[in-house]
């Protein structure tokens, strides 16, 4: 998300840093520039306006113009008002005193709601707490069938009815069950259409008004750019929105959506829907998006991703492999797997400082993880523990076995080799890998 943005970003800053001293009209030609690039964007233009401003009023004061690195502290204004344009902070969803929490979700039909009714259903559970979806979209065909799916796939109960077309009243039924049953998070998936109407509306309003919701979240396809900021206002002035999730940002580029939401609308972005797997929802950091739009990385949530891949004791327990030099091809396996739960690889390299300028064009071929899984499933137990018992004979078998050849099967001992090697060369004076954090999965 945001490629083209941060692209133009690093150039215009990358000729600020190169100089040891800023004039006025420096800083004026950067910010033209910057504010260009804002509007290629799809940012609203009365916000790209009021941004400038606010960067221009600070950086060319005296105390940046004549400072040791003016170039930088001019990055450094810019990041600081990206956060406040974000929305400055972290929202989360208001929990009620007095359980169950009603979230209702609202948003057009195709903007993603059904699913990211469930991701949320998903992130409460993590979090210890008793979830409970319900089907309140009664318009649309397969509605009900596709969030019992996908609330099978996040493990949450779903609540539905064949016996009522009224969603006020299948609403109303659903919290006296959350009730019964100590469900202390209930999510409605209310009806859309592919365009605001009275209709809708008047729909929306009734199941509102009925169960009385603790957070209104609109679901916006952030794909749509000032159309999903539109959405949200449109929403916000006729029933009432306390926040927005905006879905399918890992595939817009631009980013106009989530820069413009906030200032327009006046309400934040809680959530952000970075793929299409039932884990891919992430809370909406506006410190932690400004800097990956700056290409500063992202290490907190790089951090927060290893964590809920793998735990302490996991964790611990693969040191010792290393240290032991006793890491299997099954390690291996296991590690590849934590990898991939965190998201796409493209995803998780960005987030490291510095790294994902370096592999902007690096396209990184998932399909090679499911061929290493292949082959190691189709060895034995002995084979993944001891893999220089692989005689010419046992690669050919592995290969069969797992639709590869045996130069794959070999390139992939030679990797577990090099690995082992490496590990070794790792290895602190107290048995520990220098450098490797408890957390990482790797």
């Amino acid at each position: 998300m945001f490629d083209a943005l941060s692209e133009r970003l690093e150039g215009i800053f990358s000729k600020l840093k190169g100089r040891g001293y800023l004039k006025e009209e420096d800083v004026d030609l950067a910010l033209r520039e910057i504010r260009l690039a804002l509007l290629e964007a799809d940012i609203n233009f009365k916000v790209v306006r009021e941004f400038i401003a606010r960067v221009k009023e600070k950086a060319v004061g005296k105390e940046v113009l004549d400072s040791l690195t003016p170039g930088q502290q001019v990055v450094k204004i810019v990041h600081s008002e990206l956060i406040e344009l974000l929305g400055s902070k972290n929202e989360k969803i208001r929990l009620s005193p007095n359980p169950p929490t009603i979230i209702m979700m609202v948003g057009l039909h195709g903007s993603g709601k059904t699913t990211t009714a469930a991701k949320l259903a998903r992130l409460f559970k993590k979090q210890g707490r008793r979830p409970m979806l319900v089907a309140a979209d009664l318009q649309r065909p397969a509605a009900v069938d596709q969030l019992i799916t996908l609330g099978a796939q996040a493990g949450v109960p779903v609540f539905s009815s064949r016996e009522t077309r009224d969603p006020v009243e299948l609403s109303r039924a659903s919290l006296q069950k959350a009730r019964l049953e100590a469900q202390d998070i209930v999510i409605l998936d209310t009806a859309g259409r592919f365009h605001i109407d009275e209709k809708l509306m008047t729909e929306l309003g009734r199941v509102k008004e009925a169960v009385e919701p603790d957070e209104v979240l609109l679901v916006a396809d952030a794909m749509t750019g000032q159309d999903a900021v539109n959405i949200a206002r449109s929403f916000n002035d006729r029933i009432g929105i306390d926040g927005v999730v905006l879905t399918k940002m890992d595939g817009d580029a631009r980013g106009g959506a989530a820069l413009s939401l906030k200032a327009v609308t006046g309400k934040p972005i809680k959530f952000i829907g970075v793929g299409e797997k039932i884990e891919m929802l992430e809370p909406f950091h506006p410190d932690r998006i400004a800097s990956r739009i700056l290409g500063m990385g992202d290490v907190l949530s790089l951090i927060e991703k290893a964590r809920e891949a793998v735990d302490l004791k996991e964790a611990e327990a693969l040191q010792r492999k290393m240290t032991e030099e006793s890491f299997t091809l099954e390690d291996l396996k296991d590690q590849l797997a934590k990898i991939r739960s965190m998201g796409p690889l493209e995803n998780i390299l960005s987030m490291i400082p510095g790294l994902g300028r370096q592999l902007k064009n690096v396209q990184v071929d998932e399909r090679e993880f499911i061929k290493i899984e292949a082959i190691i499933n189709s060895m034995t137990p002995g084979e993944r523990r001891e893999p220089q018992i692989l005689n010419g004979s046992r690669k050919k078998r592995v290969a069969a076995g797992s639709g590869t050849r045996v130069s794959d099967v070999n390139r992939l001992l030679k990797q577990h080799r090099e690995m082992k090697r490496m590990l070794k060369m790792f290895k602190g004076k107290k048995g520990r890998l220098a450098g490797l954090p408890r957390f990482m999965p790797f």
